[in-house]
């Protein structure tokens, strides 16, 4: 409980005659202008919970009341007289719905695992789920892992009735034409201090104790920043967590912007060991496999910040909206030299002699760039990004399968739900692809994924301020030259910074929240791999090529190369498959 903490706020929850009944996991941050709004309609409320306005917003708008919500949401709305049940999900996904149809009704749940308690329902691997997590190291919508089980997609709406299903989107991810007039740089710049203070604002409505993840980066800085603007620095509480290895270790950079603006700052200094320690935990509560790493940092911070507040604001989605990844640069890199270099000769010749650079186990390091960028550079640009992103595309698939699983799969293509997502889609530039991509694929499946099951795992809402519907859409609309100046990326958001945040944070080389996946592999779960890889476990389980995935793992013990990708997607696979569909 978050929002008017009375038991009147108790769920399910229904309106006056108990003909309309919700259940519902989120925020929704302009509940009191829509609370208002419905009063003057005539609708009369009892309690000041924002569950209730979406009862009454239902009643008033039906399905329509997803497109009037500001806040992130997953819902579902049982009415009784008509016998319909809507089910409901926020513009990006930041909450999960997961549903299950079958001839004697629907089911739905915020995670796989609830569907276990169903009569009769015994956990089976998809295949083509599995297929799908090989190439994006998670599960896109609209699969699951499991069989059977779906995913609603982002700014979606579903309406069960008579035994029919049916999904409508209520929201897109959109690049207006460049036919109207951009803002100067000034102007957007002062647009977007605009927008994000307003949702900064919208965002620290609690009846609970509330702080703000601070990385020490330029997004969960400018967070801060606005924070700061609206109320007092010491009053807000600041939370980082800091790493032995320094290559990983942010928490200098933390401490610069909590002591620059006098925040009440909270920070912890995490070992290897510690986070290895963690792992147990981890795979017991992601009921599908998930490999971003950076979960088990999430995890420990989310932990940590749990000890003092109910709730945290962060920086997500800042990369995202402002072109701050680095393939939005290694694009442009990327279409020069597949110009210039064919295919076959990157194969032939450039691959090979990459693959002699020395293996370094520092956080994105030289060789791990310049091999990841090989992967990819002469696909098109969504497989070219994929491929720098996934672990196993799908070319790469066919010689990790055993031939079983390769005759069951039948040339299914991982990669074919991302490029019809791109189908009719108009794109002003290349760069608009590439953010298109990133918010629909990789925020939407993977960071706030990582974000929401890390969090909630200890009870802690964690809030996304660059996410607010209005500040995504004004970003979307600025022209790309606005994010990308040069080298320079976020440049919008740095030259609306310039003047509330130190130049040597705005400016920095971007780090990400990363551990030394490399290190462990070879040394601390080596152990741990050759046990789950034994020949025996994996032919009875049948699904890898025993010869092809040992060669991935004498490769990365022997430093002849950094194969921790696809080691660690493969073991956190397995893992899961113990822990919850052991069959």
């Amino acid at each position: 409980s978050i929002i008017y903490l009375s038991p009147l706020g108790r769920q399910p929850m229904a309106n006056e005659d108990e003909s309309v009944w919700i259940t519902f996991n989120g925020e929704i941050y302009n509940y009191i202008d829509l609370r208002e709004d419905l009063v003057s309609k005539g609708h009369r409320f009892r309690s000041r919970s924002d569950t209730e306005v979406i009862v009454h917003g239902y009643e008033e708008y039906g399905a329509g009341v997803c497109e009037k919500l500001s806040g992130m949401f997953a819902f579902a709305v049982w009415d009784a007289p008509k016998g319909r049940l809507l089910l409901a999900r926020d513009r990006f996904g930041k909450k999960p719905l997961y549903y299950r149809q079958t001839s004697s009704g629907i089911s739905f749940a915020s995670e796989p695992k609830a569907f276990f308690a169903l009569p009769g329902f015994a956990p089976e691997l998809d295949r083509e789920g599995l297929a799908l997590y090989l190439a994006f190291e998670y599960v896109p919508v609209p699969n699951s892992i499991y069989c059977g089980i779906y995913k609603l997609p982002p700014g979606s709406y579903a309406v069960f009735e008579n035994g029919t299903l049916s999904i409508s989107s209520y929201w897109d991810i959109l690049f207006p034409d460049r036919l109207k007039k951009a803002p100067s740089l000034d102007e957007a710049a002062r647009s977007l201090l605009d927008h994000l203070k307003s949702s900064v604002r919208k965002r620290l409505m609690s009846d609970v104790a509330l702080g703000v993840f601070l990385s020490g980066g330029i997004d969960s800085s400018a967070v801060v920043a606005m924070m700061c603007e609206i109320m007092e620095p010491k009053r807000i509480k600041t939370f980082s967590i800091g790493f032995e290895d320094a290559s990983y270790d942010e928490s200098t950079h933390a401490r610069r912007v909590a002591r620059f603006f006098g925040t009440d700052h909270h920070e912890r200094t995490f070992t290897a060991q510690d986070m290895v320690a963690l792992l147990p935990e981890v795979w017991g509560f992601l009921d599908e496999p998930f490999a971003d790493a950076s979960v088990l940092p999430t995890f420990m911070l989310s932990r940590f910040t749990r000890e003092t507040v109910t709730v945290a604001l962060g920086g997500d989605g800042g990369d995202e909206l402002f072109a701050g990844y680095d393939p939005f640069l290694a694009h442009f890199f990327a279409d020069i030299y597949a110009a210039v270099v064919p295919g076959w000769l990157t194969k032939a010749v450039v691959s090979p002699l990459a693959s002699l650079i020395p293996v370094s186990s520092h956080n994105m390091s030289f060789d791990f760039r310049i091999k990841q960028f090989l992967k990819g550079v002469n696909a098109p640009l969504p497989e070219r990004n994929q491929r720098w992103l996934g672990a196993f595309p799908p070319d790469e698939q066919g010689r990790l399968f055993s031939r079983t699983m390769n005759e069951s799969l039948g040339g299914f293509d991982p990669f074919a739900a991302m490029n019809r997502s791109l189908e009719g889609r108009a794109f002003r530039d290349w760069a608009d692809e590439t953010a298109f991509l990133y918010q629909r694929w990789y925020l939407g499946e993977d960071i706030l994924t990582k974000v929401d099951r890390a969090s909630m795992a200890v009870s802690l809402e964690a809030r996304t301020p660059f996410l607010d519907a209005d500040l995504s859409e004004f970003a979307n609309a600025l022209p790309s030259r606005h994010k990308l100046h040069g080298c320079t990326r976020k440049y919008i958001l740095k030259k609306a910074f310039e003047h509330k945040l130190p130049r040597d944070i705005l400016y920095r080389k971007k780090k990400g929240f990363g551990i030394p996946l490399t290190k462990w592999l070879r040394y601390d779960l080596r152990p741990l791999l050759e046990k789950t890889f034994a020949k025996e476990r994996m032919e009875r389980e049948g699904l890898f090529s025993i010869p092809f995935v040992h060669t991935l793992m004498n490769e990365h013990f022997n430093g002849k190369r950094d194969n921790r990708k696809q080691l660690w997607v493969l073991l956190m696979f397995e893992q899961w498959k113990e822990h919850f569909c052991p069959g």
